[in-house]
């Protein structure tokens, strides 16, 4: 029996447009997956303090960013031709009508992921990706250890995932303030993120 070596191996890389038809046809239903450069990942389930902390930063966000912004809660954004993630928030330049068009967005001010089992996946991989197509302002509301991660700076990085990473990561307790890069002028407590 003949064995095949590494060489013989190859990998399919799912395109977004090839993952929108499976979507179309039902492929995923009742599933909660996101296509990664190519890659499909099924996403966890989700616990109560993460949705809550989601809801949370959501109603911050729309309250600070107000009604030229568009706070979108884990719906898809196409990053690149091979990934659709659904981040649990972004916040688009624009309101809903502005963006009522068939495209999802390509981009964000600033994209926030709540992390309670998944903080490798958003830091490794989903960080590495964002900044690889240019979000300036990433957080990570670490719900375990009760900290926000604020990442900025993206810049190519040959040892990062997918060749990029952040340059500036700070993290914040609960008693500190954070301002998005995108309206630097708000006050945004880290413990109003948290459940």
């Amino acid at each position: 029996m003949k064995v095949k070596r590494q060489a013989d191996v190859r990998r399919y890389l799912w395109t977004a447009k090839k993952f929108y038809r499976l979507v179309d046809r039902n492929f995923f239903l009742n599933r909660r997956v996101e296509l990664i450069e190519g890659v499909i990942y099924e996403m966890a389930a989700q616990k109560n303090y993460h949705a809550i902390s989601i809801s949370l930063t959501h109603d911050v966000l729309r309250a600070v960013f107000g009604a030229p912004y568009w706070v979108r809660v884990q719906m898809s954004l196409d990053l690149t031709p091979y990934s659709v993630v659904d981040p649990d928030l972004a916040v688009i330049a624009g309101t809903l009508r502005d963006n009522a068009t068939i495209n999802n967005p390509t981009s964000a001010l600033l994209i926030v992921e709540v992390s309670e089992t998944t903080l490798y996946h958003d830091r490794r991989v989903k960080g590495s990706l964002y900044a690889k197509v240019g979000i300036q302002d990433y957080w990570i509301v670490n719900v375990k250890r009760r900290v926000l991660e604020v990442r900025r700076n993206p810049a190519p990085d040959s040892k990062a995932r997918f060749g990029a990473s952040y340059q500036q990561r700070i993290i914040l307790s609960p008693n500190d303030t954070v301002s998005p890069l995108a309206l630097p002028q708000a006050r945004i407590k880290v413990a109003d993120l948290l459940p």
